[in-house]
């Protein structure tokens, strides 16, 4: 199932290539105003993210999960948030609506 995200999702939902192992010394590529998020049940896939979606309840749910799962410690070493992918996509192309 392929999920089409509007172009100001494309523009303000950044994926990061870099694999999970690698993500740790990419710290430097997140821009002023984003932070990094590492998604997904067994891959972790890194995304970067308006701080602005920390404010939305439905950022805020997805954010209760990773608190219920991991505490504050994160095993990425950055913000995990255990949900599918598609999941993450679907929250997030809908914040980008607004």
């Amino acid at each position: 199932m392929a999920i089409r995200l509007p172009g100001l999702a494309k523009q303000s939902l950044r994926r990061s290539f870099s694999t999970a192992n690698k993500a740790s010394s990419k710290y430097l590529d997140v821009p002023k105003g984003f932070l990094a998020v590492y998604v997904g049940e067994t891959e972790k896939k890194r995304f970067v993210v308006p701080v602005s979606y920390l404010n939305q309840p439905s950022f805020q749910d997805l954010l209760s999960k990773a608190e219920e799962e991991f505490g504050f410690d994160h095993p990425m070493g950055g913000l995990t948030i255990p949900c599918a992918e598609e999941t993450f996509l679907h929250v997030t192309s809908s914040l980008t609506r607004f």
